[in-house]
């Protein structure tokens, strides 16, 4: 049995899918939610799951990315997870802190890779004319949103969308994603998910 640790900085929506899905025949279980502030939502959605909690708040380090991640690193350990989960985690993590997780680290970004890396992808895909967006679960590199695809899932763009109608259709195909890649990649399976 895997054991996964996901940081996030928010509501923890997707956590909470993950969390959700590691039960029954699952190959992993959460050993461990963490957030870069004790206020992020999602801390108090896995503490009611029963799942441990721990908080490193990212702004006393302001200016010294290695002490915050080592920090973390120290509350990992404690934990000992074979995965790494980032759902929603809004730092970007240092190539050393990266690298002693490669090959055990995934992420899901909110656009079709390798298009729209970085932030404010739903506005950029409307401004594209794109037909279609979505979602992507990737193993995590040193490089921002880079590193091997192990999941995709589609979202039509339709006429008059705005960024927040896209956002919601693509956080429903996330929610669906994330859970399908995980359980495949605890198996030992890194064959792409793809859904429409």
């Amino acid at each position: 049995m895997k054991r996964v640790a996901i940081l996030i900085s928010g509501g923890g929506s997707n956590m909470q899918a993950l969390a959700e899905s590691m039960s029954g025949d699952h190959p992993a279980r959460p050993v461990l939610v963490m957030a870069n502030s004790e206020t992020a939502g999602g801390l108090e959605k896995a503490r009611a799951m029963g799942i441990p909690t721990a908080a490193v708040d990212h702004r006393p380090y302001k200016g010294d990315r290695a002490a915050f991640e080592a920090a973390l690193q120290d509350k990992l350990e404690a934990a000992a997870p074979d995965i790494l989960c980032l759902a929603g985690f809004m730092r970007v993590l240092t190539e050393g802190f990266v690298s002693r997780w490669q090959g055990r680290m995934l992420n899901i970004h909110p656009s079709l890779l390798p298009k729209y890396r970085g932030l404010d992808t739903h506005a950029r895909a409307l401004a594209a004319g794109d037909s279609e967006h979505g979602c992507t679960v990737h193993e995590v590199t040193p490089a921002l949103d880079d590193g091997p695809i192990l999941g995709q899932a589609r979202v039509p763009v339709t006429p008059g969308d705005t960024p927040e109608d896209l956002a919601a259709r693509v956080l429903e195909q996330e929610h669906r994603l994330y859970p399908a890649v995980l359980a495949r990649f605890a198996a030992g399976d890194r064959r792409p998910v793809m859904f429409p």
